[in-house]
């Protein structure tokens, strides 16, 4: 494992698996104040980006009012104290970008039900068990359970026993 892959095992962190049209609830470190109250930003995450690797960013856009804004968060950023799924819409796109245009009703995605309980989680930083190469079987014993198997075949082909019902014509 490089250096580097260790570095992002390391840095990702247990947050659920959020997917667009899900509302969240973000909570912020405040950057300014040390150990101060976070700041809370809700809204639809309408899009996500580079999986769910160290490199994972959502992005959550909130109106209020006729004002729109969108932030875009690493999912495994440090600034980020934790994230809380509020509620799962329904929606058949990756990218909910035609959300920016659209207002009132037609703004609206369709709500689906969940359980809270039931919310995946990425991993935290454990690295991943490396794969065991298996032990390469020799190519006699594979050909000579392929002439067994075959010779099993060919003591199953009986002719098949006709069916009891006459010919319509």
């Amino acid at each position: 494992m490089s250096l580097l892959e260790l570095f992002n095992k390391k840095q990702m962190q247990s947050r659920p698996k959020v997917r667009p049209g899900d509302l969240v609830r973000v909570y912020q470190k405040d950057p300014v104040k040390e150990g101060g109250k976070p700041q809370i930003f809700e809204g639809i995450v309408i899009a996500r980006r580079h999986g769910f690797g160290a490199t994972a960013s959502i992005t959550v856009r909130r109106e209020s009012g006729d004002v729109a804004v969108e932030k875009t968060y690493p999912l495994h950023s440090p600034v980020i104290e934790k994230l809380e799924i509020v509620q799962r819409s329904q929606v058949r796109r990756a990218k909910l970008y035609y959300l920016r245009h659209t207002t009132g009703k037609k703004a609206r995605l369709k709500r689906k039900q969940f359980d809270l309980d039931q919310i995946e989680y990425t991993e935290a930083g454990t690295p991943a068990p490396e794969k065991a190469e298996k032990p390469q079987e020799s190519t006699e014993t594979k050909t000579e359970q392929s002439k067994e198997s075959a010779g099993s075949t060919e003591e199953s082909t009986e002719p098949a026993e006709k069916s009891t019902e006459p010919e319509k014509k």
